[in-house]
Parts: structure tokens; C-alpha cells; sequence
């Protein structure tokens, strides 16, 4: 049985360990159209997020409000960071994935496969090894509000592995519905990958799967890691300890290594994305609906941003 408290919703012990009770929910902002995709940048202590609809991206300094970051965006959706602290993002209306150089230019990383379009990017990570994983679904071609209206030409909706080196690409899980958001674990043995098909089929999963990762090139074992009780698994992120923290209809779920869900951070809107971030990596800035927000927490996120 699950205990509320303000905006957090405890049904395990091992949440309030994660928390703090004190820490209120802050609204940094609340004029988007569909707020996605945030990225830290710990280097410029500012966060960089996707309004989508509104074909811009938007950034965030403490004390320095929310500026235009980039638009036209392509329909921007997932961004993230390579090791290198490149920008690397997901574009719905290049149906591409793209890397932001340090002097502002942009490479494409991955616009085909087996010589057709990609669907539309939507989430990324990349390892430390340096090579960078994709989920690619249908969301930016099935309309024209998300990117732009088209056929899909790969008959599957895959997850991607890139050789940023090689430029090889190679199809890791090719039976999702709809793959969305994409995380290693903390020591990268293992990637999560949501399932966000439930979104136009209220009879598909909404769950996210995990897969042991094997030479850090291919993903073995798969299984159903967690299933979502409101709404769908959109984008998430894991933090040291190997919870995973991941948006959902009604605020932020987290889950324990082992799959059980352990609390809820609540929220007036529907969350889409979230990453951690602040000066130690222990503030979760969450994109829901139209607004950003953050909270800080007791735990701190892994990797590196």
C-alpha cells in the first residue's frame, strides 16, 4: 500500500533513502507545446531541453531564465552528450540523428539504414566506448505537428547501434512497437529500453525491457524490466545506485534495480523526459506537457553530462 506525502508517493522503503522531504517541487518554466528531451551541461551549468511543436529548443541558467537555444530545431526530440560533451540529438523532421560540434556546426550521424530513411530518432545515449544508441519509432512521421507526415520506410520500428568512428549501423532489437526512451545501467551491462506503443493502442505494452549487453555491441536476454500503472514510459534515466527514474502519466515513477517500483514524484502534467543534472548531479529536471521543472533528491545521476 502505497503512502503519500506532498508530491511524493512511497510504496517502498528503499524511496525515502532517495528523497528529500524538504526538497519542493520548483515550475522553472511553463510555456512550451510538448517539452522534451533534456540535456545538463555540467561544463555551462545549464540545461538544454525540446519544445517540439514549437521547432525550437530552449536552455536554462540558474538565475538567468530560459533563452531561445536553437530554432527552426528540425523537431528536435531526445538530445544527450558524448564523451567528447557534444550535443547529440534526435531530429524528427531530418528523421536523423545529429552531433552539435564544438564550434556550432552540425554532423549527421545516422539518417539511413540499409539504404531506406529512418522513421523518426527519438531517444539517445552514448556509451563510453563511444558509439551511440537510438530508438527510432513512427511519432514524427505520423503527423505533421511532431515533424512531417510520411510513410515509414523500415518495416520495423528498431533500436539502433552507431559507430560514430566507422559510421556502421547496425539494428540491435528490431521487435518493438514503438521504442522510446534508451539507458545503460551504471556500469552499461545492461540497456533499458521503454515501450511506448500504448500511446496510439491502449491494448499495447507500456513497459519498459531490459537487455543484457554482450561485447558492447549486441543486447541478449530480453525481458520486461517494469510495467507503468499510469500512463506510458516515455523517456527515463538511472542514477548511481541503478534505480531507474522514468516520466509517466501522472509524474515520474522509480523503479529498484530489481524491477520494483518504489516511489512517485507527482506532478500536475503528464511527464515526457527527465535527466539529472544541477552543480551534483542531484537535481532531476523534468520536461512535462508544457513546463519544465525540478526537484533535488538524495541520490545522483550516472554517467556523465
Amino acid at each position: 500500500m502505497s503512502q503519500t506525502s506532498s508530491h511524493y508517493e512511497i510504496h517502498d522503503d528503499r524511496f525515502r533513502h532517495l528523497i528529500v522531504p524538504s526538497s519542493g517541487l520548483e515550475e522553472l518554466y511553463s510555456d512550451c507545446r510538448w517539452a522534451e528531451g533534456p540535456v545538463w551541461f555540467s561544463d555551462l551549468q545549464c540545461l538544454i531541453w525540446s519544445d517540439i511543436p514549437n521547432q525550437r529548443m530552449l536552455r536554462w541558467v540558474k538565475d538567468g531564465g530560459v533563452s531561445v537555444f536553437r530554432t527552426p530545431s528540425n523537431f528536435t526530440n531526445g538530445n544527450t552528450r558524448d564523451r567528447q560533451g557534444r550535443l547529440v540529438s534526435c531530429e524528427h523532421g531530418g528523421r536523423r540523428v545529429t552531433r552539435t560540434e564544438i564550434d556550432g556546426s552540425i554532423t549527421v550521424l545516422a539518417e539511413s539504414y540499409e539504404g531506406k530513411r529512418l522513421n523518426s530518432p527519438n531517444d539517445v545515449v552514448v556509451r563510453s566506448d563511444g558509439s551511440v544508441w537510438f530508438t527510432d519509432p513512427t511519432y514524427g512521421i505520423k503527423s505533421d505537428y511532431e515533424g512531417f507526415r510520411a510513410e515509414p520506410e523500415q518495416a520495423t520500428r528498431n533500436v539502433y547501434r552507431l559507430d560514430p568512428q566507422t559510421g556502421e549501423i547496425d539494428a540491435v532489437v528490431t521487435d518493438f512497437g514503438q521504442p522510446n526512451g534508451i539507458a545503460f545501467s551504471p556500469d552499461e551491462t545492461i540497456l533499458y529500453v521503454a515501450d511506448s506503443s500504448s500511446s496510439h493502442d491502449p491494448s499495447a505494452p507500456r513497459h519498459i525491457r531490459a537487455f543484457d549487453v554482450v561485447d558492447g555491441r549486441q543486447l541478449k536476454n530480453s525481458r520486461v524490466f517494469c510495467d507503468i500503472d499510469n500512463g506510458l514510459a516515455d523517456g527515463f534515466r538511472v542514477d548511481v545506485a541503478g534505480n531507474v527514474w522514468t516520466s509517466a502519466g501522472d509524474g515520474v515513477h522509480c523503479f529498484g534495480p530489481d524491477g520494483k517500483l518504489l516511489g512517485k514524484i507527482l506532478l500536475p502534467q503528464t511527464a515526457a523526459n527527465l535527466t539529472f543534472g544541477g552543480p551534483r548531479r542531484n537535481q532531476l529536471f523534468i520536461t512535462a506537457t508544457k513546463s519544465l521543472y525540478a526537484i533535488f533528491l538524495a541520490t545522483t545521476g550516472a554517467g556523465v553530462s
